[in-house]
């Protein structure tokens, strides 16, 4: 859920920037004697990362407004109180500062981390997770967030994405250029055609390249996995995925938004296997029955 979040508030911040930008003329100051590649890529870099940060910077807003998640501030059943201590305890053991906790009204199980700074981050998990895993089970899923947050895995995510970011401006400007004048015959100056291809191809490219960041969430997947497993117990965490693949057998409890992102009943292949956010759980659970 983070990264889908993260990836559509990127996009969307990239768009918007590009297409103020160009209304601005930026675009017509970068091109003097054809296109200036230098510039191009300087000015692309900027507004990569920029992109990219401002995203992460409101990435714990954005998660709470889109799952209607409601913080603890301060508990008011044993359930709340036992959530929030063994928040506490499990953040504790892993060095990190309190992250916020909160619960958002889903009933399927699910969990999430977010946040810009290891020290500060939101800690979420879903109701019905809360009310179909034992508490070994809950531990073990909020071990597996704290891992994200302590391995610091949105800041990564960021610097990937920045990276990412500054090759799609640049590809994308690029390739409007080349279709402004082969395509519209237009020597003087960029003309509309440029505008729009550029726009289009930056949707399309940002599309793409997101399967970048897909596989550095895979891979992390199975790093938060040992997290989880050295702060509540290797049987634990397999047993919270095993509760979560049965869940996802079950089409009134695993929805096919989720099953398209990973959350399934089943490894896929092709082109959407590019597109997971996750390694199948039969994968995540073998990796932690081989662990030493």
């Amino acid at each position: 859920m983070r990264i889908l979040l993260f990836l559509a508030t990127n996009l969307a911040v990239i768009v918007v920037a590009s297409l103020t930008l160009s209304l601005l003329g930026m675009d017509s100051y970068l091109e003097r004697n054809g296109l200036n590649y230098e510039s191009l890529l300087i000015f692309a870099a900027v507004f990569g990362f920029a992109g990219s940060f401002i995203s992460l910077l409101i990435s714990k807003k954005m998660a709470v407004w889109s799952t209607r998640a409601q913080k603890i501030e301060d508990p008011r059943t044993p359930a709340e109180r036992w959530l929030v201590e063994t928040v506490s305890q499990l953040a504790r053991e892993a060095g990190i500062g309190m992250p916020e906790v909160a619960i958002f009204p889903a009933s399927q199980s699910n969990a999430f981390a977010t946040g810009w700074n290891r020290n500060k981050a939101l800690v979420a998990v879903s109701q019905g997770l809360l009310e179909r895993f034992n508490k070994d089970e809950i531990r073990a899923a909020l071990g597996h967030e704290i891992g994200h947050v302590a391995n610091g895995d949105m800041i990564t995510l960021a610097l990937i994405q920045g990276v990412v970011n500054t090759f799609v401006i640049f590809a994308s400007r690029v390739i409007g250029s080349v279709v402004d004048r082969v395509v519209f015959r237009n020597e003087d100056g960029h003309g509309i055609g440029f505008f729009v291809v550029s726009i289009v191809a930056e949707i399309v490219l940002g599309i793409l390249a997101s399967t970048i960041v897909f596989w550095f969430s895979r891979r992390r997947e199975f790093r938060a996995d040992v997290a989880g497993a050295q702060l509540a117990g290797r049987q634990a965490m397999i047993d919270a995925l095993n509760r979560l693949k049965r869940e996802s057998e079950l089409p009134d409890q695993m929805p096919d938004s989720l099953q398209a992102f990973g959350i399934n009943r089943g490894a896929r292949s092709g082109l959407a296997a590019l597109f997971m956010t996750h390694p199948p759980l039969e994968d995540r659970i073998a990796a932690l029955q081989n662990m030493a």
